[in-house]
């Protein structure tokens, strides 16, 4: 019998959870609007690939070991020929790619808040001390111990739909997930509120969809071009300079955000958490007329300073 994939014209290797499977039939339903020729059935195959960080949930991130859990083995499958191109949560993705991968694509960026999520309270502030919050991001979780010092952070793994099973099986008290996984899963009730980003800065490229591929295949790169927002590109490219400066991974409590003025220019802001969120160091940098060289030359001033002013052990966990 012949696989479907080897008769297709493009195949898309994702991640298996919901979120991810909803990512890659977004990308596989703007190609076929965009190109008549993917549009016909079977002419776009959608490849599970399962990564390392599927597959290891009884720990932490940052102890399984920073960076690429959650795209290595799709790279590996995109470099060795078995798809054409993947479909990444950009958060997940390691600032410096693999030779012959390139990262032409970004979708228009969504909801770059995390999403606070309760059966028993509206907000932190309303949570009384020794409250236990779930997470399984460092940033989120030093982030909630730099604001509220009285509650208490235990890590918390899974996809959306495993980590609201736990909240209603009272394992703890609130979680947070992303509002841009929960809108593209049609779920954004979930959400008990929206946090400000005043309130808790994004994570690195928090709410954006990349697309990889070989760096030499023109075809993908030619139909991939109707689906590049270039205004989220260029605030993605300022927040992963950044991180990059620091040498970000799972192990490091990192956020950023780039945004548009209504002026035009762009307003970064940078900051760093000590994972027992004892303190906070933050910066921000504006870009009069911004491109993807000028947002990266920001965002990496940005991440120097506050490596320097950080020092070698301020991010170490």
């Amino acid at each position: 019998m012949t696989n479907i994939s080897d008769t297709a014209k493009l195949r898309i290797g994702t991640r298996g959870s919901p979120l991810a499977i909803a990512q890659a039939h977004e990308v596989r339903d703007k190609l076929a609007k965009a190109h008549p020729e993917l549009a016909a059935e079977g002419a776009i195959a959608i490849t599970v690939i399962t990564t390392t960080g599927d597959k290891i949930l009884d720990r932490a991130l940052s102890e399984i070991g920073g960076k690429g859990l959650f795209t290595k083995e799709i790279d590996d499958a995109l470099m060795g020929g078995e798809i054409d191109l993947a479909v990444h949560s950009m958060k997940d993705v390691p600032t410096v790619l693999p030779d012959g991968m390139i990262l032409p694509t970004i979708l228009p960026r969504e909801d770059v808040r995390d999403a606070f999520i309760s059966l028993k309270y509206k907000s932190f502030a309303e949570m009384p001390a020794g409250s236990v919050i779930g997470s399984a991001s460092l940033r989120r979780q030093a982030m909630i111990l730099n604001k509220y010092p009285d509650l208490k952070v235990v890590t918390f793994r899974g996809n959306v739909q495993t980590r609201l099973r736990k909240l209603e099986e009272g394992q703890v008290d609130a979680t947070l997930l992303a509002m841009a996984g929960l809108n593209r899963l049609g779920r954004p009730e979930v959400a008990t509120a929206p946090i400000s980003e005043d309130d808790m800065l994004p994570a690195v490229a928090q709410g954006a969809i990349g697309i990889t591929i070989r760096e030499n295949d023109n075809q993908t790169l030619d139909w991939l071009s109707a689906l590049n927002c270039p205004a989220s590109a260029i605030r993605v490219a300022a927040e992963r300079a950044a991180l990059r400066a620091l040498d970000g991974s799972c192990r490091t409590p990192i956020a950023a955000l780039a945004e548009y003025l209504p002026d035009g220019t762009m307003r970064l802001r940078v900051s760093i958490v000590r994972p027992d969120g004892s303190e906070r160091l933050d910066t921000e940098r504006l870009i009069d007329d911004p491109d993807i060289a000028s947002a990266a030359d920001a965002g990496t001033d940005a991440g120097n300073e506050l490596k320097e002013r950080g020092g070698p052990d301020f991010i170490s966990v």
